[in-house]
């Protein structure tokens, strides 16, 4: 297709994504387009540029938050928000790299897609991005009166001081930063806190004059709108720029002639008893992928290493005894350059040495033993199943076209190569059984010597180190700063507060296009569903095109089981698919799901029944294959069911540490979940369970469980059978079968053989009798920010709430909570959340720099609500809330999802009643949601994960708020 303002550089079919893929170059600014022509209504745009930083103070993650903020056409203060509030998108995001910011949005509805494109070009190309708005997303000085402490403020500040607080997250930036010494990866693209203040708003500008230019850009189309239109709406932006050179290449770094070593400590603490707070990573600089081949190839191959717990690398290291979990999974091809890397956390630091060579050692043995058959089928199939389904989950398929084709297009390479597989496939293939493999290991790591062994460990000094050197130099500058500085910070202060509590003038709010609520379905989508019985067993089938794979869930009913057993399923779980059974190790075991299916998980579902009636409490086992291989995943599925080694003591062990290792890395990057679980344990029956096998309370049993392996082992061992021998019965069981029509015969006579092999045993429910006892409490974890909870169940103080209740939260949290705790408070985020079924509400906050401010802030939302509500604003709210609702997913989770909306009592006609309150919002659905957060105000309860000195100036300020006990 021609285009006046466009040339037209290929044309070709991708038969593997079903595309015609248009690759075009426009005229006047050079600018770079890929335009996938595809029957996917979920469409796709996104708009690219190369920010390669040279310093670390987060220029290019300030930007990207920060053109966001109002633009020439669009000048407002948030229309990010305003879309967030009301679009129907299905990905509304941006992201910064350590070479590219990316600017992604997807609409299944064409209009509002349209609007998303507009409103993203206009942002990206004519932002506003004052100085108050740097200052509000990247960092200031706030002075709250003359004699009160200067302090630092910026949204991108504190989201990078809660970065900073993760271990994982120091291991990565450190190793990144030594690999790459002479190149713009060796800098901290997100920011580094103690250099973010050295940014000035004329760097900031320039940044953006220089790289957000057409001719530094990459353009992204994928879906079924018009090819011709797209073309239209850039060329509408790009013709108003002349073509530059922005000089954004990334430069190779130099290759090293000998490895190297680095080593660095995080806020943590130190066990006395036994040191295990060290992390160790053998690390490589990799020379950039020239085919789709060679990057498939290094897939491939970090899957063989390290892919899964059967891995030989990654056996090899979780046995050693030398550390609790691995890290680093091979070779990442995110940069020019890749990295690859493996290593273990849970270290001795005095053990950094021995990992070291037992990785080198590990990848030496391999690469001369070689993989086995078994090995290179089992890799191979999980590979190519993964590759034909397409399956991307909750996100858009285009956006993974997008990033997909964005890997080397960004550096002069094929855009269209890395989208096609077929033929790059067969040749590794081939090639598998001629040693291909091995030679990499040794051309890729042994004889590599640009290496990096990369060490870190905790310091329980760091963290107050760290804060008084940010005081210090606070103080300094503070110190030179004369009376008139010191009101004109004040007054910058004040000014910028009142610029963030101002309102947007409705003219240029009504600029925002939008939907109506004519654009919207008024009927609920549903999912065909066949129930039946087999073998005694409940079956849900659900005829939808799959592509030719069934997707299979089998669910057995958690009610059974001791509520003392309930905090071992996670563990129990993996058991079943990481331990063997009796005629074959788990080694062969994994090997023979990889080659036999797309792949077997475990997985629990929980939740209020939205009926009133209980708890739905289920624990499933996953799987998918293609027709001729669904009995033999029948077979596999029964064998773990039934014959899983629960008495493996060793392979246990190595499991329990890796979830403790797993969990505790966790908690500083999700302390707002962690939160939210630890408020509703106190509140429901769920809540309480979730807590039990997810939250705080299930790491404390974690680290006791590790112990008792080794000290009480026979005890364990009989709690594992005993779950099993509770749970998996047919006659609480569930199966859940999606897959086209042509396909549901043969495969029910398959599930009559598999229900036939399961016990027939009757149980009754267990006894969950349990208190709830919700309390304040500060949980002390080692970081920077905080994440501040507050909640109730609103039902328990006798509301009950409509659907409509969703639209009021939707205007809640994208005007008050997102002025008061992010805006003002500095918090990378900040939300509030509300169960219908359970009547669970909750205040979250992420990544906050504060903790009594942000209280209040809940506390005061109320008056929000009962401000007057404009029609656009409930609008848009009803638009947002709806969009959520009719978020698209694929066949697999379309039938889980109508199985588990079974399973816990939401019949279409509430569902269907529930949409019609949400479209009939009005602002006495306002007023009731303000009437209950009085309540929560008043009767809820606090959970907070936060640094220590946080935590105890608050009981300083306000005495007995908070119990404070130490979770890390």
């Amino acid at each position: 297709m021609s285009h006046p303002a466009f040339e037209l550089v290929r044309d070709e079919t991708i038969a593997e994504i079903n595309s015609q893929a248009l690759l075009y170059r426009h005229k006047k600014t050079g600018a770079e387009v890929l335009s996938l022509v595809n029957a996917d209504e979920n469409k796709v745009f996104g708009i690219t540029f190369k920010t390669p930083p040279e310093d670390s103070t987060g220029i290019a993650h300030i930007l990207e938050h920060s053109v966001l903020c109002g633009s020439r056409k669009y000048p407002v203060k948030k229309p990010f928000v305003e879309l967030l509030k009301g679009s129907m998108h299905t990905f509304l995001n941006a992201m910064t790299y350590p070479d590219k910011t990316a600017y992604p949005v997807a609409s299944q509805n064409l209009k509002d897609f349209y609007n998303l494109v507009d409103v993203y070009l206009d942002a990206v190309l004519f932002p506003l991005i004052s100085e108050d708005t740097f200052s509000q997303e990247g960092w200031h000085y706030e002075l709250e009166s003359l004699d009160a402490p200067l302090v630092y403020k910026g949204v991108v500040f504190n989201e990078m001081k809660g970065v900073y607080s993760s271990p994982d997250s120091v291991m990565h930036t450190q190793t990144q930063t030594a690999l790459y010494p002479d190149t713009t990866y060796g800098k901290s693209s997100g920011g580094d806190p103690k250099v973010i203040p050295d940014l000035t708003y004329q760097q900031f500008k320039r940044f953006h004059e220089t790289f957000y230019h057409p001719s530094n850009a990459r353009v992204v189309f994928s879906g079924d709108d018009a090819p011709e239109k797209r073309l239209d709406i850039l060329d509408s932006y790009f013709s108003q720029f002349d073509r530059i050179d922005p000089k954004s290449d990334v430069a190779l770094q130099p290759r090293w002639n000998a490895p190297r070593q680095v080593s660095g400590t995080y806020a943590g603490t130190v066990d006395p008893e036994k040191r295990r707070d060290g992390m160790v990573s053998v690390n490589w600089l990799i020379d950039p992928p020239e085919t789709r081949e060679e990057t498939l190839s290094f897939g491939l191959l970090s899957y063989l290493l390290a892919g899964n717990a059967a891995a030989p690398l990654r056996k090899r290291l979780t046995e050693s005894g030398l550390g609790e979990g691995m890290i680093g999974g091979g070779i990442s091809t995110h940069l020019r350059q890749p990295m690859g890397g493996f290593g273990l956390k849970g270290v001795d630091p005095a053990n950094a040495e021995k990992v070291e060579a037992l990785v080198l050692d590990a990848l030496k043995d391999i690469a001369e033993t070689g993989f086995s058959e078994e090995q290179r089928a089992a890799a191979i199939n999980t590979f190519e199943f993964n590759l034909r389904e397409q399956n991307t989950g909750g996100t858009p398929r285009g956006m993974t076209y997008m990033f997909t084709a964005l890997g080397g297009w960004l550096h002069g390479g094929d855009p269209l190569a890395p989208l096609a597989f077929e033929e790059a496939l067969q040749s590794l293939k081939d090639k598998a059984a001629k040693g291909h493999f091995e030679s990499e290991i040794r051309r890729l790591f042994l004889d590599n010597s640009h290496r990096l062994t990369s060490k870190i460990e905790a310091d329980p000094e760091q963290g107050a180190r760290e804060a008084k050197a940010e005081a210090d130099r606070l103080a300094t500058v503070r110190d030179g700063l004369d009376a008139a500085d010191l009101e004109a910070v004040l007054e910058r202060t004040e000014r910028l507060k009142a610029l963030q509590e101002s309102v947007d003038r409705p003219e240029d709010l009504a600029k925002i296009p939008t939907l109506t609520l004519d654009d919207l379905d008024r009927d609920i989508r549903t999912v065909p569903t066949e129930e039946s019985r087999i073998a005694g067993a409940r079956t849900l089938y659900h005829d939808l095109p799959t592509l030719g794979i069934l997707y299979l869930d089998v669910g057995f009913d958690l009610h059974a089981v001791d509520k003392n057993l309930l905090p071992y399923l996670p563990l129990f779980g993996r058991a079943l698919l990481q331990t063997g059974t009796s005629t074959e190790d788990f080694v062969s075991l994994t090997q023979r799901i990889g080659r036999t299916t797309g792949g077997v998980a475990q997985h629990r579902g929980l939740a209020t029944r939205q009926d009133g009636q209980g708890t739905a409490a289920w624990f499933f086992l996953s799987g998918k294959s293609v027709p001729d291989k669904f009995g033999a995943m029948l077979d596999i599925l029964g064998d773990v069911l039934l014959d899983a080694q629960l008495s493996n003591k060793d392979r246990f062990r190595q499991m329990a540490l890796e979830e403790k290792a797993g969990f505790e890395a966790r908690l500083v990057p999700a302390g707002n979940a962690f939160a939210d679980t630890r408020i509703k344990a106190g509140l429901t029956e769920a809540g309480w369970i979730s807590e039990a096998m997810s939250g705080v309370s299930y790491l404390g049993f974690l680290k006791d469980l590790v112990k008792r392996v080794d000290t009480d082992w026979a005890g364990v061992e009989a709690a594992l059978k005993r779950i099993r021998d509770l749970l998996f019965n047919r006659d609480r069981m569930v199966i859940n079968l999606t897959a086209d029509g042509s396909l549901w015969s043969e495969a029910r006579t398959a599930l009559e053989g598999f229900v036939d092999r399961l016990p027939d045993a009757k149980h009754a429910d267990a006894d969950w009798t349990h208190s709830l006892t919700p309390k304040n409490e500060g949980l002390v974890i080692p970081a920077q920010v905080n994440y501040v909870g507050k909640g109730a169940n609103l039902k328990a103080l006798g509301l009950q709430l409509s659907a409509a209740s969703a639209v009021a939260l939707r205007l809640l949290n994208t005007t008050y909570l997102w002025d008061k705790v992010r805006v003002q408070g500095g918090a990378y985020g900040g939300s509030s959340r509300f169960d219908l079924s359970s009547g669970n509400f909750a205040f979250l906050s992420y990544r906050d720099p504060n903790l009594l401010k942000t209280l209040d802030a809940y506390d005061g939302a109320a008056k929000a609500l009962r401000a007057e509500i404009g029609d656009t604003d409930l609008v848009r709210s009803v638009i947002g809330v709806v969009g959520d609702l009719d978020r698209p997913e694929f066949p697999d989770a379309k039938g889980y999802s109508a199985m588990w909306r079974i399973l816990n009592g939401t019949s279409d006609e509430l569902r269907q009643q529930r949409r019609d309150e949400i479209l009939g919002t009005s602002r006495a659905d306002f007023l009731a949601l303000a009437d209950a957060i009085d309540l929560v105000a008043e009767k809820g309860h606090v959970v907070v994960l936060g640094g220590e000195a946080a935590i105890n100036a608050a009981n300083e300020k306000r005495p007995g708020l908070l119990d404070v006990s130490k979770v890390a």
